[in-house]
């Protein structure tokens, strides 16, 4: 039985069709291709899917041809940027050398790597990942330094492969030891430092094993999966947890219905105390601690009836203690199993959850309408009642129109809204998290935000942009009145309620292939963190420089 997880795999490999051509590498969501692509789409000259990421360089490549060779109205500044990142994508061009090896040196389109082999069906590349950064600002003076590697490559004709890694240390004085209540990613830090620590040091380490064909793709590795649409923070799920072991899934049956399935392996946080064990020794405890197994299974039908609409179902459901092999069937209704499995008993089963997207691109000229509704908890029946109702639920709402009055200037406007006891469950490693943080966005239960923003693109590859950022965060309930209460506590009415305010400004320049040069400034007025709490730093201005991701 320990490897039934392998069947679904087997079952997929052996329905593919073994004579197509396809690999898939994921490319990085913070790569600025996907904001040229995403403005692209809203002004209605390619079709682009980026409801899940990471998405695939093969796709991003596509899209790029596509617009060089089929799309006449291209600015000077479009048509430099898009020669720019098809070189950065020049595996897929039919004029690539078809065998090539070399250490730090250039290839045909001037890329420079640290290694690209290609031989036949084989590629290698590799890169250094470097990062060098400061930030300064009242009673704050933070190094952050970086070092790693990161490679991908591609063997035979559906298989492909890719690596990240970074040791990550920062230094100085007002180093957040948390990233707690921010949109940046949270972290495990290598020693259990206190929160007034001038020092800490964490690592980065994201894989995959992909195998493809022509209109789907099945990975196995350790990454973020990012699901849905939002200006620093997504409702379902966001980058702001650590990455984590899955399965995914992708299947494309059809050019107007996808479906995708993912299992993921959770850091619970956890202790298992029925399972851990003495040692045997006194040295650094007598006990050999075990975590609560926690797992999620998420699929959704994402479907695309015209050009620019989507509009995706889908459900995900989180069990914690055993893993249960049913939930490797990706069409299997997750919450029904899950009331059979555990006999409609509430201390039993697991945390089940549903999820709505609609995205609708240049229906409205050069507008990029979106919302999402994420619901953790509701009472059908009950929904409008005010006593009576459990409507434990967050949504999302935002737009934004690109070459407002000039090109490449983008505005957009988002509003967020999350009730209380969303994410939150009463049995702890069933909770919406991982590593402590949450899997949604980051600002969790009885919270919202309203973020406006302004892009823009005065030279090619220079990204300029201006946010405001207003979050009110109210606080969070009890289990007893999650379950119990009634009628449930109001958004925002229950005990004292948070804000804080942030005005930044940033410009990020890529000055050669997956060379990042970045400024930024952040005014902050006032600080919402549960587990610490300091002053703002009101004024802060960072600079840094990263190569290789």
């Amino acid at each position: 039985m320990k490897y039934i997880y392998l069947v679904p795999i087997l079952l997929i490999l052996l329905t593919c069709d073994l004579k197509s051509e396809a690999q898939v590498v994921y490319e990085n969501p913070n790569h600025p291709v996907y904001q040229f692509l995403a403005r692209q789409a809203q002004k209605g000259k390619i079709n682009y899917d980026d409801l899940i990421q990471p998405i695939s360089r093969k796709e991003i490549s596509s899209l790029l041809h596509y617009l060089r060779d089929s799309v006449t109205t291209l600015s000077i500044t479009e048509k430099k940027e898009i020669t720019f990142y098809l070189g950065e994508y020049s595996e897929f061009d039919s004029d690539y050398k078809e065998n090539t090896h070399y250490l730090w040196g250039k290839d045909q389109y001037n890329n420079r790597a640290l290694l690209n082999v290609k031989k036949d069906d084989f590629i290698l590349r590799a890169d250094p990942a470097l990062t060098y950064e400061y930030t300064g600002g009242q009673n704050k003076g933070v190094y952050k330094q970086a070092t790693g590697m990161a490679f991908w490559g591609q063997v035979g004709k559906h298989w492909s492969f890719q690596a990240y890694f970074q040791d990550i240390n920062e230094s100085g004085k007002g180093v957040d030891s948390l990233k707690r209540f921010s949109p940046e990613t949270g972290i495990q830090r290598t020693a259990n430092l206190n929160n007034k620590s001038t020092a800490v040091n964490y690592s980065d380490v994201r894989g995959n094993i992909t195998y493809a064909w022509n209109n789907g793709a099945i990975s196995i590795g350790k990454d973020q999966l990012l699901y849905g649409y939002g200006q620093e923070g997504r409702l379902i799920l966001s980058d702001k947890a650590p990455s984590y072991p899955y399965i995914r899934l992708d299947y494309a049956p059809l050019k107007w219905l996808h479906f995708n399935y993912s299992l993921a392996s959770l850091q619970s946080a956890v202790i298992d105390s029925a399972r851990s064990y003495n040692k045997g020794n006194a040295l650094y405890g007598n006990n050999r601690e075990i975590y609560v197994s926690k797992y999620m299974a998420s699929h959704s039908l994402n479907f695309l009836p015209v050009k620019g609409l989507e509009v995706s179902v889908g459900e995900s459901m989180i069990s914690s203690d055993q893993f249960d092999p049913a939930y490797l069937v990706p069409v299997l209704f997750f919450k029904a199993y899950d009331q059979y499995a555990s006999r409609y008993k509430i201390t039993t089963g697991s945390n089940g959850q549903f999820f709505f997207q609609v995205s609708s691109r240049n229906h409205i000229p050069k507008t990029h309408l979106y919302a999402t509704l994420f619901i953790d908890e509701i009472r059908l029946e009950t929904a409008f009642d005010a006593a009576k109702s459990r409507n434990q639920l967050g949504f999302n709402i935002g737009a934004s129109t690109t070459d407002l009055f000039i090109p490449y200037l983008t505005a957009g406007l988002e509003y967020t809204r999350i009730n209380p006891f969303v994410y939150q469950n009463l049995i702890p490693a069933q909770s919406y998290t991982s590593q402590t943080y949450l899997i949604g966005d980051w600002i969790g239960q009885n919270a919202d935000k309203v973020i406006a923003w302004l892009s823009y693109n005065p030279l090619p590859r220079l990204i300029t942009t201006a946010q405001l950022m207003y979050v009110r965060k109210g606080v969070e309930g009890s289990l007893v009145d999650q379950y119990f209460a009634e009628p449930q506590p109001k958004f925002l009415q229950q005990g004292p309620v948070q804000s804080q305010t942030q005005i930044s400004l940033e410009a990020r320049y890529e000055l050669i292939h997956r060379l990042y040069c970045r400024l930024a400034y952040q005014h902050q007025k006032g600080v919402i963190d549960p587990q610490v709490q300091t002053s703002a730093v009101p004024n802060q201005v960072s600079l840094g420089v990263s190569y290789g991701f």
